[in-house]
Order: C-alpha cells, then sequence, then structure tokens
C-alpha cells in the first residue's frame, strides 16, 4: 500500500487509461447502440477537453494552488483536521466508511448540478452530447472540474479521511464513470445482478435521455444504493434502449460536437427545463 500512495499519480492514470482502452474496445465488439455522429469527430472534442482540463489542473499546480485530495488528506491526517482522524477506529473501517461517504458526498453534488441553474449550466456540456459511450464519462466542463474538485476537497477536510481511502475512490469512481458511459451490451440478467453493486451502462444511460424525468434520475457514479435510498431510481427510459433519445431537446445541431461550442455553452447556451427546481410549464 505504501508503494501505492508513493506512485500514486501513476497508479491513477494507469486504471484511467487502461479502463478507457478495455471500454473502447468492448464497445467495438459489443454496441449497445448505433451512434448517431462520427465517433471521430466526438472523440476528438470529448478527449480534446480532457486535455485541456488536466492542462488547467496542472498549471494551478504549477501557480502553487492545492488541488490534490490525496496530499490535504495525509495533511489532515498530520495535524488532525475532520471527523475521522477524531475518532477511534479500526484502519479498515475508517476506508470503508470514508469511500461510502465519499460516495454519498458525489451523489448528493451531482444532484445539485441539477437542482442549481447556474451548476446546471456548467454539467450541461456533460449532457448535450448526442452519443453515450465511453468518452461521455469524460466530457465535463473545465470550470465544473475545479469546482468538483474544489468540493471534493472540503470533503477531505470535514471527513478526515485516509489518504488510501481517497485513492481508492478516486480510482474507482474514475473506473466506473467510464464503465456506466460505455456503449455495450450487457446481458439482461447479468446487468440485473451487477447494478445492485455498481451502476451499469443501462442503468446510467436513462439519465442522458432527453426526457426531463428520466435525467434527473439514476444520479450515481459508482454506487447504486443512494438512487434507491432517496427515490431517484428508475429501471429503464420509457422508449427502451433502442428507441431513447440521448442528450437535450434544446440542443440537437451536431455542433454540440465541437470543442469551442463545449467550452462556451455555459455562458450562453439555453437552460431548457431539467432543472430540478424549475417551475412548472416555465417557458425553456
Amino acid at each position: 500500500m505504501d508503494l501505492v500512495m508513493e506512485h500514486e499519480p501513476a497508479v491513477r492514470l494507469g486504471f484511467f487509461f487502461s479502463i478507457l482502452v478495455l471500454m473502447a474496445i468492448w464497445e467495438h465488439l459489443a454496441p449497445r447502440r448505433r451512434p448517431t455522429v462520427a465517433r471521430s469527430i466526438r472523440w476528438f472534442s470529448n478527449l480534446g477537453l480532457v486535455a485541456i482540463n488536466t492542462i488547467v489542473l496542472r498549471a494551478l499546480q504549477i501557480f502553487g494552488v492545492p488541488i490534490l485530495a490525496v496530499g490535504l488528506a495525509l495533511l489532515a491526517e498530520e495535524r488532525g483536521w475532520g471527523l475521522l482522524n477524531n475518532v477511534v477506529l479500526p484502519h479498515w473501517v475508517a476506508i470503508l466508511l470514508a469511500v461510502l461517504l465519499l460516495d454519498l458526498a458525489i451523489y448528493l453534488q451531482h444532484v445539485m448540478f441539477h437542482a442549481i441553474p447556474m451548476f446546471w449550466r456548467l454539467h450541461m456540456v456533460h449532457h448535450a452530447d448526442l452519443d453515450f459511450d465511453v468518452t461521455t464519462g469524460v466530457r465535463f466542463h473545465t470550470i465544473e472540474i475545479i469546482l468538483s474538485m474544489c468540493i471534493k476537497m472540503a470533503l477531505v477536510m470535514l471527513l478526515g479521511p485516509p489518504a488510501v481511502a481517497v485513492v481508492i475512490f478516486e480510482v474507482a469512481l474514475n473506473g466506473t464513470s467510464l464503465f456506466n458511459h460505455g456503449n455495450v451490451r450487457l446481458p439482461i440478467n447479468l446487468d440485473r445482478y451487477l447494478r445492485l453493486f455498481v451502476v451499469t451502462p443501462d442503468m446510467h444511460r436513462v439519465h442522458h435521455s432527453v426526457v426531463a424525468h428520466e435525467t434527473n434520475s439514476n444520479f450515481g457514479f459508482n454506487l447504486p444504493w443512494w438512487d434507491r435510498i432517496f427515490g431517484t431510481y428508475r429501471d429503464q427510459p420509457a422508449a427502451g434502449h433502442d428507441d431513447m433519445t440521448i442528450g437535450l431537446t434544446q440542443y440537437r445541431d451536431t455542433k454540440v460536437t465541437r470543442l469551442h461550442w463545449m467550452l462556451i455553452l455555459p455562458f450562453v447556451g439555453k437552460v431548457g427545463s431539467y432543472a430540478i427546481n424549475r417551475r412548472p410549464n416555465r417557458p425553456t
């Protein structure tokens, strides 16, 4: 475990690229849906956004802005900050509890990004994708990535999780985000069993429907239990997975696949009728 902590960035990067490649191969061999847009165009833009986000985060580090949750967890442990650093628990219990609480926090954060129109403007970039595949799982606006990092660091300060729990959580979150956005076909019985323990592609695809009440369901990225506990779980899309429409009703043009458009969308785009706390019959 000490070796993992020492090479934490390489471990995370290794898992990320390995799962990305495996999911891309799986999508090629057993696709769930026929794509509506050329994959080369979408992948260039979606992965280009990942590159921009990585450069921005790296620049923030160079200029001294602390953005690493693992480093903050180590500092919190050293100085006794946070709940778990001030209670006596077996180490494995603290790790398990920290991972569960961090995952719950990400679920609640996701709901918040659908409930507050200002945050929804950022999150629309993720939902405006006209197709649903592994690269959708990394298609997030740069400001949303920075804001999510700030929220995560605040949680680490309050919770005081073991650093190894933060590594486990981040590796799992990145991996499951790639998995549950995959355009892959799973046997129905296997999917039904898996979604008891992890968010599956069929479960999360419902969340990318153009139908507002389906978009505002299945918020989990990693663990599926929070949606069931808080009443946001929806088993299947009304139109079925083959016939459902992916994306947002106000953005059906292929311009949504362009990188420059993705970057400016939060500032010029229409919010539409997807925010959870919208007024009934409010014009979009």
